[in-house]
């Protein structure tokens, strides 16, 4: 009784609810209907989330053994709209209205947990390596091509230029968009975006638009290069821009932020800077790249080596008071250490990159410790096999942190 009352404002709609489910009920021997809701209120778990569903499906992983068809609700909140209505195009996405009370009909029928997609739609690792081998879901129609290539130019690129979009994670969005929860908890994965401006710089120079992307931010970017465009900032962002510039970048810098997840999908190369916690590091796919934060020991007085950072538990904390009742602190990486692994970055995409003498021996080191075999709190995997480098740069000035 109490979970009919709470739905009471859409009791008119429960009736037909119920009628569509015994349907789907009689018909289960021949057709499986299940349902599960998209995490539409944020743009990472929206985008990446979703597309690793989808390529599970296709490759066949976590399906039903008989026929079935998967239907989405989304939530109330649609983080892009842009994303929404791509998604829309290639799932079968149900009117929101029609979600509590297909819900609810489905409580009350015998039967529910049949009808509910496994709780892996609501992953986004890509524990199976499939979006190296997958095509992207996603793709713009002629119109949206050619209202992409026309914000491109109003922007100043020209057709062509090669242009990367950097993602930089601060507080503002969430405490601007949910301003009555705590968010500090994520306080240690932000980063200073004028940590970012001397390897934006040198993209620049070496003939890159560098475009920063956000959609609400706490500061502007303080450079005055002619190819550093702060798209957050001037007056210009858009959600379709923020899908398209993240599906053409050449690659994109990300600075630990969810909107990373765009880029991910549409198969752009991503490195991450100041990436924490270590154990998340994205490395299911060779376009990848990364460095990490310094987790700096306040009681040892240095800075933690890797085998340090897993077998203390500290390459797992997901909340800003872990850290602190651990007494580490985590120390953002140099605006040099962000230029090398972008150039780094820059120079492999163009086949230029000379590796120096010891550079395979320290990644092997480094993967060596890393735990691929780690697991999250839930138990589930968190990668799959390592396909992924990092930083040549930072392990040959930290090769004391490979001890």
């Amino acid at each position: 009784m109490k979970v009919t009352l709470c739905y009471f404002p859409k009791f008119p709609l429960l009736i037909p609810a119920i009628l569509v489910v015994l349907v789907i009920r009689l018909i289960r021997p021949w057709l499986l209907v299940r349902w599960s809701t998209l995490q539409s209120s944020r743009i990472g778990h929206f985008s990446l989330n979703t597309e690793v569903y989808y390529c599970e499906r296709e490759a066949g992983i976590n399906l039903p053994s008989q026929r079935y068809v998967d239907c989405f609700f989304m939530d109330q909140v649609i983080a892009n709209k842009q994303l929404a209505n791509m998604w829309k195009r290639v799932l079968h996405i149900w009117p929101n209205w029609t979600r509590s009370p297909i819900y609810l009909a489905n409580w009350l029928i015998p039967g529910k947990a049949n009808h509910i997609l496994p709780d892996r739609i609501e992953g986004d690792r890509d524990i199976h390596n499939l979006v190296d081998h997958c095509p992207p879901h996603l793709n713009f129609n002629s119109k949206e091509t050619d209202r992409g290539e026309a914000g491109l130019h109003m922007m100043g690129i020209p057709t062509g230029v090669p242009f990367v979009c950097l993602m930089v994670r601060d507080s503002a969005y969430l405490d601007t968009h949910s301003p009555n929860q705590d968010w500090s908890y994520h306080n240690y994965r932000d980063s200073d975006i004028q940590n970012y401006v001397l390897a934006a710089e040198e993209l620049a120079n070496r003939g890159y638009f560098v475009i920063r992307m956000g959609a609400v931010v706490r500061e502007s970017m303080k450079s005055c290069h002619p190819r550093i465009i702060d798209y957050a900032t001037n007056g210009m962002r858009s959600d379709f821009m923020d899908i398209y510039l993240s599906a053409k970048c050449e690659f994109c810098i990300s600075g630990v932020a969810g909107f990373d997840a765009v880029p991910f999908i549409f198969r752009r190369p991503i490195v991450w800077v100041n990436f924490v916690p270590l154990g998340y590091l994205p490395a299911s796919g060779a376009q990848f790249m990364g460095i990490t934060k310094h987790y700096y020991s306040l009681h040892k007085g240095r800075n933690l080596t890797f085998k340090e950072i897993f077998a203390n538990g500290t390459g797992f904390y997901l909340r800003t008071s872990d850290y602190e009742s651990k007494g580490v602190q985590m120390i953002e990486n140099t605006p040099e250490e962000i230029r090398d692994v972008v150039v780094e970055m820059a120079e492999r995409l163009k086949n230029t990159w000379q590796a120096q003498e010891d550079d395979e021996a320290l990644q092997r080191k480094f993967w060596d410790i890393f735990p691929s075999n780690a697991r999250s709190s839930d138990g589930s995997l968190l990668h799959g096999k390592i396909l992924s480098r990092f930083g040549a740069a930072f392990l040959r000035e930290n090769s004391e942190l490979l001890e």
